[in-house]
């Protein structure tokens, strides 16, 4: 049901984001205690404005409630807004983008113990991703085959 609705809206959305040069950055339709929310985060470069948002939150809207029959039966909230500082990293532009950068990867199994690592993103590959990490005192370089990463996004490094 809800990779269905991401399709619906991810095709409803995406010519609006482009419209407004825009980038979509990722659609999520998720039940968090009672209720539902679908959630579409779009961003530029230097960032979006909250006028923006509002501007793709109107326009989408009007083309939800356009279809017949509804794609989404029960109440759900929209929300529009910006992936913030911990940005996912979903579209091969995302990994190559956040080369040099601070990033968090989680696995669907453990690597050497670790279910996820942070460090600084050094290289990209169809296949792998190679980052500097820090281990107690030293840092040390790790490559991580890509298909163990469960979730990949940009970090804010303490």
């Amino acid at each position: 049901m809800s990779s269905s609705v991401v399709e619906i809206v991810r095709d409803l959305v995406t010519p609006i984001v482009e419209a407004h040069h825009l980038e979509l950055v990722d659609v999520e339709y998720v039940k968090e205690g009672p209720s539902w929310f679908l959630r579409i985060y779009v961003d530029k470069p230097g960032g979006i404005t909250i006028e923006e948002c509002a501007t793709v939150s109107d326009e989408l809207s009007e083309k939800l409630d356009a279809l017949d029959p509804d794609p989404i039966p029960q109440a759900y909230m929209l929300e529009v807004s910006s992936p913030g500082a911990e940005r996912p990293l979903k579209k091969e532009a995302d990994y190559e983008a956040a080369v040099d950068q601070y990033v968090h990867f989680s696995f669907y199994k453990a690597i050497n113990g670790h279910k996820f690592y942070e460090g600084t993103l050094n290289e990209v590959t169809p296949d792998t991703v190679t980052l500097t990490i820090k281990d107690k005192t030293r840092r040390k370089q790790i490559t991580i085959d890509r298909k163990q990463i469960a979730k990949a996004r940009l970090a804010i490094e303490f």
